[in-house]
């Protein structure tokens, strides 16, 4: 029993410091797993107002399959990223910019459209 009393007043400062970087990596980890939880959950549900631009978008010649995503603020929409088939299409691309400014009345520089995979 000593020789355990020894132990731990002689590696005091050891031991409490691997307690706490064990403390510290469990409240990472618990933090992450809350985190990842919550962009599945956000991912998966599209506003009405995506909805109703994805099925504007994809009936555009060219665009074929899209995915929108709208960014709300406190303002209105502060921006606006697509990813659709015809994007590497410049008629198209162009086509799509003019379609989002005009129906969801945001400025070009605020919407991004990139081609997808």
């Amino acid at each position: 029993m000593k020789a355990i009393a020894k132990f731990f007043v002689r590696y005091k400062k050891i031991i409490i410091i691997c307690g706490l970087i064990i403390l510290l990596a469990a409240f990472a980890v618990i933090a992450f797993d809350n985190g990842s939880e919550k962009l599945t959950i956000n991912a998966v549900a599209r506003t009405e107002t995506e909805e109703k631009l994805i099925r504007i978008l994809s009936e555009i010649d060219g665009v074929g399959n899209a995915e929108v995503m709208v960014k709300d603020g406190d303002n209105g929409i502060e921006g606006v990223i697509i990813v659709c088939d015809g994007a590497n299409n410049i008629m198209t691309k162009n086509n799509v910019l003019n379609a989002v400014v005009i129906g969801l009345g945001v400025e070009k520089n605020k919407i991004a459209i990139y081609a997808m995979n």
